[in-house]
């Protein structure tokens, strides 16, 4: 499934903390925004790698399921390939 995964952390050694570790499992389609393919074995394995870089009480992040018919569903403007494209995912 494919999931849009966005956040907004507070502290900016952490943010780029996660974003690094976002990057080795999907496309970033936008500055803290994520597109990841993922199983929901892989899912779970990323919720819990990214815990540690996120302070509940003032950052947040959040998941979206793409599924197939949302995802033709959805459009873009300006740069960037469309949703769902062209990734290259990490895998488990």
């Amino acid at each position: 499934m494919l999931w849009l995964v966005c956040y907004d952390i507070v502290d900016d050694s952490q943010r780029q903390r996660l974003a690094r570790q976002l990057e080795g499992w999907g496309q970033r389609v936008q500055y803290s925004v994520f597109e990841c393919e993922l199983s929901p074995t892989e899912q779970r394995h990323l919720r819990q790698l990214l815990q540690p870089y996120l302070d509940e009480k003032q950052d947040s992040l959040r998941w979206y399921p793409l599924c197939a018919n949302c995802l033709r569903g959805t459009a873009s403007l300006g740069k960037g390939i469309p949703p769902g494209e062209g990734r290259e995912f990490h895998l488990v």
